[in-house]
């Protein structure tokens, strides 16, 4: 026997029985537990199996999507995680029984057979549901918080394309028919040109561009949503929607462009019916144009960081270049798309002078 409070406040007897004192207890246990989610209707608790809070949650996420303030992207990545790893691993469990030792098992396994991104996309989906539990009064603490880190591989040292890469590349595509029925000449020449990302680039519409001042308006990407197809979403944070101003050149070859086809609710650059260009087949057609080994490296995002150190050579700040490639951070900007130089001139030069009298070597002593 056992005195529960109820939901509403009520104090009352709860008894079962069995054949032994281990069998009664263990039959009251459960009735309690039965009691507590039944007063706890359409929320969640201890007793709740993982599968009913992952889906409470994924519920939550998408109401978010709807109105704006996530991605569609990532609701399409964490799903795919859920019902691909997550759920065949831990929905049969509840809540209270996903503790740290089996979370950090799972994620393990997670990491050691598809890799660490997948593993660390499961965390952010587990962590988000516990978050969710712990609001609900179902657990004190989120689990997920003391598993083991996941480590990846070092990042690459980011490699940006030389002045004599540059042109050969373009020389490329320019000789390229099929890189020209593309639009590859042209399209690279505008990631050059502004440092943007390739679903940014694509996103552009004709109204976006003043040919007057020389700006171009960014604030929308192109995503691939299943079951949606593309959609042209506004980027995600404030930093990201910015005008930039265009090298002439560039501006000169959008002219170009433009009295081919003067529609301003047209992409800049669209598909070949006219229509938004997927980034999963641009970045496709780039692949296939690389050509040679030589260029066996070269991605679209090697056009962002090529922009970007061509600005930190040039002498421009972190800031400005930041705000450039419309990151809120500059660090993020210094630490990923900066090409590394190998010695500064500037720092030999100040170094030089850090004593008041001669040193003995250039006095001869």
């Amino acid at each position: 026997m056992a005195r529960y409070r109820d939901f509403d406040g009520r104090t009352r007897r709860v008894e079962r029985w069995g054949k032994t004192e281990n069998a009664a207890r263990s039959k009251l246990r459960v009735a309690l537990q039965d009691r507590s989610a039944l007063a706890r209707q359409g929320e969640l608790s201890g007793a709740s199996y993982l599968r009913d809070a992952i889906k409470l949650w994924k519920e939550r996420f998408d109401r978010a999507v709807e109105k704006g303030t996530r991605s569609p992207g990532s609701a399409e990545t964490y799903q795919r995680h859920i019902d691909g790893h997550i759920l065949p691993a831990l929905g049969e469990l509840r809540v209270a029984e996903a503790t740290t030792g089996v979370l950090d098992r799972f994620l393990t396994q997670v990491a050691d057979e598809t890799g660490p991104p997948t593993a660390k996309a499961c965390r952010s989906v587990l962590s988000g549901v516990f978050g969710l539990a712990i609001r609900y009064g179902a657990i004190l603490t989120n689990p997920v918080r003391d598993v083991s880190p996941i480590e990846g591989k070092p990042r690459k040292a980011p490699r940006a394309l030389t002045r004599e890469e540059r042109t050969e590349w373009l020389v490329q595509l320019d000789t390229d028919e099929k890189a020209v029925r593309r639009d590859l000449p042209d399209l690279t020449r505008f990631l050059l040109a502004t440092g943007v990302r390739i679903g940014e680039a694509i996103a552009v519409l004709w109204s976006q561009v003043n040919f007057t001042t020389g700006e171009v308006t960014f604030d929308s990407t192109i995503i691939r949503v299943t079951g949606k197809g593309l959609l042209r979403k506004t980027t995600k944070t404030d930093t990201g929607k910015r005008t930039l101003r265009l090298p002439d050149w560039a501006m000169a070859m959008l002219q170009r462009r433009f009295l081919a086809n003067p529609r301003l609710d047209a992409p800049v650059f669209p598909n070949t019916e006219g229509g938004l260009r997927d980034p999963w087949n641009t970045r496709r057609d780039l692949r296939n144009a690389r050509g040679s080994a030589k260029f066996a490296w070269v991605t679209s995002h090697n056009f962002r960081k090529t922009a970007a150190t061509i600005l930190d050579e040039a002498g421009l700040t972190s800031r400005d270049v930041a705000d450039q490639l419309g990151h809120a951070r500059p660090s993020m900007t210094q630490d990923v798309y900066f090409g590394r130089k190998a010695s500064n001139p500037r720092v030999v030069a100040a170094l030089e002078d850090i004593f008041d009298e001669p040193s003995k070597e250039e006095s001869g002593g």
